[in-house]
């Protein structure tokens, strides 16, 4: 009896590697067993850095409200302390936009808490 091979599900594996491979350099693109270990390299990084990406924007949102608190006399941490004292439930990031896109409504918040 001939030996028998899984040759469709093989190929169609490769083929799934290769084609997550596609557009790197030299071997990475078209070796199979040197694209296997890139493409999970890769795979690896795109995990943390989408960790990375939620780090980086609340950084970023809390760098904006600060500039825009201390304009008004007031510091970042005082500023959230007297916002949840207050029960305003508004997180960083609408806080940032209304800082860059609406400073009047923003200015009228800062004032409302201090």
């Amino acid at each position: 009896m001939p030996r028998s091979v899984n040759a469709v599900a093989s190929r169609a594996r490769r083929k799934r590697i290769l084609k997550k491979a596609k557009g790197f350099y030299g071997k990475r693109k078209n070796v199979y067993t040197v694209a296997k270990n890139i493409v999970e390299k890769g795979q690896t990084y795109s995990y943390v850095g989408r960790k990375l990406k939620k780090r980086e924007y609340r950084q970023l949102w809390i760098a904006r409200i600060n500039a825009a608190v201390r304009e008004e006399g007031i510091t970042y941490s005082e500023f959230i302390d007297k916002l949840n004292k207050k029960g305003i439930e508004l997180n960083r990031k609408v806080l940032a936009d209304m800082a860059m896109n609406e400073p009047a409504s923003f200015k009228a918040l800062v004032a409302s808490v201090k």
